[in-house]
């Protein structure tokens, strides 16, 4: 195996997703690298005290959970892009290209919440658009139900109403 700079962590749980895989006899549908980025220290912690020792029993408490969150992340990832796709599906013929591409820029971080929700300075810096049209455009999302109000005046944003 070609060892990468910071050691050969990446093939290893590459190859512990497809040893899984193959006694699930089944692709999985999960990661366990994205779990572990996550809590990276925490990894390492578990890598340093187990190769210290004979006893791996919690590496294998450890590895577990890895595997339950990423099963979790999975399941999670799933409900999310099927409800993306309901939502896109139920609204396309109401979104022009402005507003659709607003809504993928606050969904592109999956479940996380697109930080302070939409505003018309975002939306004109996304859409690279005038004040006047990006305006009007969220005032639409909101009539249509789209989008649901929070604040007001010069503080008003919008939360995609999911």
């Amino acid at each position: 195996m070609h060892p990468f700079e910071d050691g050969n962590g990446r093939i290893g749980r590459t190859l512990a997703e497809f040893a899984l895989s193959q006694t699930l006899d089944t692709p999985m549908l999960l990661s366990l690298s994205k779990i572990i980025e996550k809590n990276k220290s925490t990894y390492y912690e578990q890598l340093k005290t187990s190769q210290q020792s004979l006893n791996i029993t919690e590496w294998i408490n450890y590895f577990s959970e890895v595997f339950l969150d990423a099963q979790i992340d999975a399941k999670e990832l799933i409900q999310f892009t099927l409800k993306k796709v309901k939502f896109f599906d139920k609204h396309t013929d109401q979104l022009n290209a402005r507003q659709a591409k607003a809504i993928n820029k606050m969904l592109e971080n999956g479940f996380a919440d697109f930080e302070g929700g939409m505003t018309a300075k975002k939306y004109i810096s996304i859409n690279k658009t005038s004040k006047t049209t990006a305006t009007r455009d969220l005032q639409l999302l909101n009539e249509l139900g789209i989008f649901k109000v929070e604040g007001s005046g010069r503080s008003v944003r919008y939360e995609l109403n999911f």
